[in-house]
């Protein structure tokens, strides 16, 4: 290994999402924000929707919209476990939008039986979705 890498793994309930070495991890902390280098002191974190940046070793970076989940950070290994993790390529940008407008109907028509914190929360995954597909 060399002397700036450490070891990422992302796993959501359905696959494993990446599972590599890394030279830097990024992602929506539910305090704000941090990143992640080789020899980070030990960290345990709750996600918020965002994004998720990942420095591969030959230099590459990689972008993923997340709905949550937690981080831990320890003797150079990152385990981030996720509830959902999409590779900006991989997001269904028409499913995405979709998913905006039947939110953004379900918050404006104010129903009666219509939960409008999970509908908010929809909403903000969708909207990150987007952002993080470049659309």
């Amino acid at each position: 290994m060399a002397e700036k890498e450490f070891t990422l793994q992302i796993v959501t309930p359905k696959r494993i999402v990446y599972n590599g070495q890394v030279e830097s991890f990024s992602a929506p902390g539910v305090l704000g924000g941090f990143q992640v280098l080789h020899s980070h002191a030990p960290l345990l974190s709750n996600l918020k929707i965002g994004e998720v940046k990942i420095l591969d070793t030959a230099g590459n970076q990689t972008r993923y919209a997340t709905s949550g989940g937690f981080v831990e950070v320890r003797d150079n290994r990152v385990l981030m476990l996720a509830e959902t993790a999409e590779r900006s390529d991989e997001i269904d940008v028409d499913r995405a939008k979709a998913s905006v407008d039947r939110a953004r109907e379900r918050i404006s028509a104010k129903q009666k039986g219509i939960d409008s914190e999970r509908a908010r929360l929809s909403l903000l995954r969708a909207l990150n979705r987007l952002k993080i597909s470049g659309t």
